[in-house]
């Protein structure tokens, strides 16, 4: 087939929420024939893209029939049981990140065992499985611990703050009863949340983004100030170093995001997800490529886009749900107000406390860029001004 008449590839992405709407977004420029397998035709993709597949992402023979008209497999979510994963593998389909990747962001404790042999800096933590071994660990670390599932948690779910022994035997008791695997973690006393990104391909070229500040509340990540402000500029060096290094040891293709811990002595990492990430969504307005078209051109093995930032500052807050529905009213007054505010809305409809869109604001001054962020947030929320 000449170079011509080549059919343009096919990705397929397995879930609709708003990360694939976003990623379906990038794609249209680039040319590639993008498709969703969704849950249902109100998810947040499935509302957009034109070629969505209505499917079950734990269910191997829908997985199989989407696969079979997708040049690459990719995910906006990790919840994609392994034997599923095992099964398309078998199949032929070409799966990006592979199964054997992706359970590193499935497992907390299959990443922390192999982020301590690969020598990154994590929390001291350990598998327990009773309250006993629970109470051990915080005479050594002290009280409060962090527990954590081991698989299927999100946006602070699965994640547990235990001041006693009492409060942890009641996550024990839960986790044993729905036999859900658990690890403790020391709670690592941390001066602010960092992210960094990085992007591979399968020819091994990469890309990473600066590092970020994300403000984190009840686990959902808030605000994210790209470049983090006042980083020392080794501390940053060392950790897209540690981002770029786990990308390689894990053979990630497409987006790693690594979640990270400040602190006086260095960073610790915290978790890790290969897929664009909220902590990314800045990077629509404040980088040369997107994070959502920097996975597209990961997974097609396409040559990378640059990740160097459009502006010496950009802000991102993210827009959570209030008691009033009526967003578009208040829509109109955030683009009179503030005409330099960039407003994404996912679709989705209005709960209280759900992610429902992010805004965006380039510029030079970090400070006012966030009171500007946060304003456009608050009243898009509903929150009286």
């Amino acid at each position: 087939m000449s170079e011509r008449n080549r059919p343009l590839p096919s990705v397929g992405m397995v879930g609709g929420g708003q990360l694939a709407r976003m990623t379906h977004q990038a794609g249209i420029a680039l040319g590639v024939n993008f498709r969703v397998l969704a849950g249902s035709a109100t998810d947040s993709a499935a509302l957009v893209c034109a070629d969505v597949q209505l499917g079950d992402d734990k269910s191997a023979a829908d997985l199989l029939t989407f696969a079979k008209s997708c040049d690459v497999l990719t995910f906006d979510h990790e919840h994609v049981p392994d034997p599923v994963l095992r099964e398309l593998e078998a199949a032929g389909a070409t799966v990006r990140p592979s199964r054997d990747t992706l359970r590193y962001a499935q497992d907390k404790l299959r990443m922390r065992t192999r982020a301590e042999e690969l020598g990154a800096p994590c929390p001291r933590w350990r598998a327990v499985t009773t309250l006993a071994q629970v109470e051990t660990f915080a005479r050594n670390s002290g009280w409060p611990v962090v527990l954590k599932a081991a698989r299927g948690g999100y946006d602070g779910k699965g994640v547990w703050v235990v001041d006693s022994a009492e409060q942890a035997g009641v996550v024990v008791d839960r986790a044993a009863r729905e036999q859900v695997p658990l690890l403790v973690e020391e709670q690592v006393a941390f001066t602010r949340e960092l992210a960094v990104q990085v992007a591979r391909s399968p020819y091994g070229q990469l890309a990473v983004y600066p590092v970020v500040e994300t403000v984190q509340r009840d686990g959902i990540c808030h605000e994210v100030v790209a470049p983090a402000p006042g980083l020392d500029e080794e501390k940053a060096m060392r950790a897209q170093e540690l981002a770029i290094d786990l990308a390689h040891a894990l053979d990630v293709v497409g987006m790693l995001a690594v979640e990270l811990f400040e602190t006086p002595e260095g960073v610790i990492v915290n978790e890790l997800a290969m897929r664009p990430h909220n902590s990314g969504h800045w990077t629509i307005e404040g980088a040369h490529t997107s994070q959502f078209e920097q996975h597209l051109r990961a997974v097609l093995d396409l040559p990378l886009g640059s990740p160097a930032p459009t502006a010496p500052t950009t802000v991102m807050a993210n827009v959570l749900g209030g008691t009033d529905p009526d967003v578009y009213g208040r829509y109109i007054h955030v683009m009179a107000k503030d005409p330099a505010v960039k407003v994404h809305f996912y679709g989705k409809q209005v709960r209280p406390g759900r992610k429902i869109g992010h805004v965006t604001v380039t510029g030079d001054d970090p400070t006012d860029l966030l009171a500007r962020a946060r304003d456009a947030a608050a009243y898009l929320r509903g929150e009286p001004q």
